[in-house]
């Protein structure tokens, strides 16, 4: 294979770095792009801050992810268990279909209770997620 026909499956770096807001009392954590290996080295400090926080309700948006191996489910793993042994909570948005999948064969779609919208996953019981 030529380099040429290798730049065709180039990894597509999102040049958007994660954005991270307030919102109804949570702290919402906005992810774009590919989240594999590389996405996971820039992103874990600034998860690991987020999960730290004051804030009850974390919630990582995942609406503008393209891509999504076992290193999104290890940043969100660690996530999770980072903020619920504070005793808060995460909620995670997802709606696209191959990341839903991978959530559904790592059994682990009843621990995050993926919702298909930001305001759905803010409206999820406090004893949910």
């Amino acid at each position: 294979m030529r380099q040429s026909e290798l730049d065709h499956y180039a990894r597509e770096e999102s040049d958007q770095p994660p954005r991270v807001y307030a919102l109804e009392g949570a702290i919402v954590v906005e992810l774009h792009g590919d989240i594999d290996l590389v996405a996971y080295q820039r992103t874990v400090s600034l998860m690991d801050a987020v999960a730290s926080g004051p804030e009850a309700t974390v919630v990582v948006d995942l609406s503008e992810v393209t891509f999504f191996d076992c290193s999104g489910i290890s940043l969100l793993m660690r996530t999770h268990r980072r903020v619920t042994r504070r005793g808060g909570r995460l909620r995670v948005v997802c709606r696209h279909p191959l990341t839903l999948r991978m959530l559904r064969v790592t059994r682990l779609t009843p621990v995050l209770s993926p919702a298909p919208s930001l305001g759905a996953a803010l409206r999820l019981p406090r004893d949910r997620a």
